[in-house]
């Protein structure tokens, strides 16, 4: 049998729609703050849903040459910059000598998407020379994972996860899986998006994915509630730091908590709707706690996909409570997309903040703008205020179009 490595987090950073830094978000969640208001970004007067979870108030040049900015799509910016700030969180030093067991995953769901917009634009209004040169780099997927290696030296393992919603929670997973392999000896890992754009907006508009509540946008995102109709896009990036345990021992690093395990599977059923009765979602569960070698009686909380959309809500019930069964109603499930909207490939990167954040400060974050219960979601969803409590596992749940799914588990350290 392989000697697996017990991977630990030493870094974290947040850029999100209710705060721009860790004790921002911290304070966001615990205060059940709601980061949705109408569309600046762009004019909505043509769209039939006007509002979003924008990133506002972000000071970029503390973290980015104004331009470098400029050249850099603004998916990518949240990237770097959240995991510049987990980097500075965690003491870790990036030399010579470590610099090749040190690398990037940052999962996007989208990437560039307002770069492919605009330059399309220009291509179509002003003709192929005005394009601009910075129109590849600055769109594709990976770049956030690029421009954080580069902006941190880390040369070992590289890549980027695009498996729509699931895209973050992937590449914490992933980076769980080197790290404890052997592969490396600490990943900077986590999701980033910016995807409040016209085309991203009217695109989900169309799909009738997003919610219209128009007159109300702040009650929009309402995770398993009887009165949902569609989720909230939102935008951000959430950056973990993992590491061995061995190396945040030796260098006395503070270790928040530790990830134990990770579940990924495909529905294989539907481009975008989830398989019935959540079947894959669970088996995601199912083996992200065996990888764990959990019992079902030490998980404290979960941290739900929860995207506020009908057939979301109801299978990823119904997959807690096949695995759960009676239990199912003793654990607190909550959906922090109330708050912070659908981050869609960046969500998985800011829940695994949030859980971790459970753990050290002991609470679970509300799912606010839970009115309405719904008879088919029957669960302690932690109604519109965070709760304290003493959370010693946490799961996050994450799930994207194509059938995607993926189940994270993190513990306080043992």
């Amino acid at each position: 049998m392989p000697n697996f490595h017990r991977v630990v987090i030493t870094g974290i950073g947040a850029v999100t729609p209710i705060g721009n830094n860790i004790d921002e978000y911290l304070i966001g969640l615990q205060k059940g703050t709601n980061g949705v208001s109408g569309i600046t970004l762009f004019n909505p007067e043509q769209h039939p849903c006007k509002f979003a979870a924008e990133v506002k108030n972000l000071q970029s040049k503390n973290f980015i040459e104004a331009k470098e900015s400029k050249r850099w799509d603004r998916f990518a910016q949240f990237g770097v910059i959240a995991a510049k700030q987990a980097f500075s969180d965690s003491g870790l030093e990036i030399t010579e000598a470590n610099a090749s067991r040190i690398g990037v995953i940052i999962g996007s769901g989208v990437g560039g998407l307002l770069t492919m917009e605009s330059q399309a634009q220009i291509l179509s209004h002003k003709g192929p020379k005005r394009v601009s040169p910075f129109t590849v780099p600055m769109m594709i997927p990976n770049m956030a994972t690029g421009l954080a290696a580069i902006a941190l030296g880390a040369k070992g393992p590289s890549s980027s996860v695009s498996t729509a919603c699931a895209a973050g929670s992937n590449a914490i997973g992933d980076s769980f899986r080197l790290i404890q392999l052997g592969k490396a000896d600490a990943m900077i890992c986590g999701g980033a998006e910016a995807s409040i754009t016209p085309l991203g907006v009217a695109g989900f508009a169309s799909a009738k994915a997003l919610s219209f509540r128009n007159e109300s946008p702040h009650t929009a995102s309402r995770p398993f509630d009887a009165e949902r109709d569609g989720f909230v896009i939102g935008e951000g990036s959430g950056i973990l730091v993992l590491e061995t345990l061995e190396n945040a021992q030796k260098r006395n690093a503070r270790i928040y908590a530790e990830i134990i395990g990770y579940g990924t599977t495909c529905d294989a059923h539907h481009i975008t709707a989830p398989s019935p009765g959540g079947v894959g979602g669970a088996k995601a569960i199912k083996l992200a706690i065996e990888d764990a070698s959990l019992s079902l009686e030490k998980v404290d909380y979960i941290n739900a996909h929860g995207t506020s959309t009908s057939a979301n809500d109801k299978n990823e019930t119904s997959a807690i409570k096949s695995i759960f069964k009676d239990r199912s109603y003793l654990i607190p499930v909550s959906s922090t997309k109330s708050m912070t909207g659908h981050l869609l490939g960046g969500s998985g990167g800011i829940e695994a903040v949030a859980c971790i954040l459970s753990l050290t400060h002991n609470f679970i974050p509300p799912t606010i703008n839970y009115v309405n219960p719904d008879p088919e979601c029957d669960l302690d969803y932690v109604p519109n205020n965070a709760r304290e409590a003493q959370v010693g596992v946490a799961l996050s749940n994450s799930f994207g179009f194509g059938g995607h799914n993926v189940c994270l588990a993190f513990s306080k350290m043992n």
